[in-house]
C-alpha cells in the first residue's frame, strides 16, 4: 500500500470510501477493517478478484500471485493503474465479469451487493467465474442498524443503495447463487466505539448529521479521525452488526 495515502486518494463521491481523508476516516477504517480479516483466509498462491475495487486500497492488502481488481468507475479504473502498477486492474460492468468461467480462485467483494441492480445475477457472475472450490468473501451494511425501520425491499435513503440485505437475505442470496458452506457473521465496534458510543450516542448517526448541517464539533472529529480498522471486530452474531460478512464456498475441488 502506498505510504503517503493522502497522495493516492481519489476523491470521495459519497459513494465510496478513500484513505487519505479526516473526517472518512470511520468508514476508512471500516472498510480497511474488512479487508485485514478477509485476507487472513486467503492463499498467497492463488488467483484473486476484487469486484468492485474502489481506489485499490484493499486489493493491495490481500495476499495472491495475481491480483485482479475490477471496478466499472473510469477514475477509480485509471487511478488503480497509476497507483497500484503491480495490480491487475480491469474497467467492466460487474453483471458481466470480463473472465473466464473457472479460472479464479478467490473473489472478494465488500460494500458492493446494496449497489447492485440485480443481487442474484451478479452473484451467479461471481460463482461462475470461480474454479470448483474457490472461495468467496463478501460485506454489505447491515440493514437492521444502518437504516433501522427500512424494510425489505424498501429504497434506502443512501442515494447510492440499490437495496439494503438482512442476514437471512444475504444467507439465501449466496445460497440461491449455487455456494455451499455459507456463513454470515458480523463485522462490529470494538470495545473503545462501543464505550465512546456510550456516552455520547450513535458515531454514525452522528457523522450523517454532522455532514448534513455542514459542521463538526470537535469531539466528534477528533474521535473520527482517530479511528483505525483496529476498532473494529468480526464475530458469529450478524444480528446486531454494523456489518455483514459471507463465506461462502463453490463445491467441488480444484483439480
Amino acid at each position: 500500500m502506498p505510504a503517503d495515502f493522502a497522495r493516492s486518494a481519489l476523491t470521495a463521491t459519497g459513494e465510496r470510501t478513500a484513505p487519505g481523508l479526516p473526517d472518512e476516516e470511520y468508514w476508512f477504517a471500516r472498510h480497511l477493517a474488512a479487508y485485514e480479516w478477509c485476507a487472513q483466509g486467503l492463499d498467497p498462491e492463488a488467483v484473486i478478484v476484487d469486484a468492485g475495487a474502489g481506489e485499490g486500497y484493499g486489493i493491495d492488502l490481500l495476499p495472491g500471485r495475481l491480483r485482479i481488481a475490477v471496478d466499472y468507475d473510469v477514475a477509480a479504473s485509471e487511478h488503480l493503474h497509476r497507483a497500484y502498477p503491480e495490480l491487475r486492474a480491469i474497467r467492466a460492468n460487474l453483471a458481466q465479469l470480463p473472465l473466464a468461467t473457472g479460472s479464479v480462485d478467490a473473489v472478494v467483494t465488500l460494500q458492493v451487493l446494496e449497489h447492485i441492480w440485480d443481487p442474484l445475477g451478479f452473484l451467479g457472475e461471481v460463482r461462475r467465474v470461480l474454479a470448483p472450490g474457490g472461495h468467496l468473501c463478501l460485506t454489505t451494511p447491515n440493514r437492521l442498524t444502518f437504516s433501522p425501520g427500512l424494510a425489505r425491499g424498501e429504497k434506502p435513503t443512501n442515494p447510492f443503495h440499490v437495496e439494503e440485505f438482512d442476514p437471512d437475505q444475504v444467507r439465501a442470496l449466496v445460497e440461491h447463487a449455487g455456494f455451499a458452506e455459507v456463513q454470515v457473521l458480523g463485522l462490529h465496534h470494538g470495545p473503545r466505539l462501543q464505550e465512546w458510543e456510550e456516552r455520547h450516542g450513535s458515531l454514525v448517526a452522528a457523522q450523517i448529521a454532522a455532514v448534513a448541517a455542514g459542521h463538526w464539533d470537535d469531539t466528534l472529529r477528533d474521535m473520527v479521525s482517530s479511528v483505525t480498522s483496529a476498532d473494529f471486530v468480526v464475530n458469529g452474531d450478524p444480528s446486531t452488526a454494523a456489518d455483514l460478512v459471507a463465506l461462502a464456498r463453490v463445491p467441488g475441488e480444484r483439480p
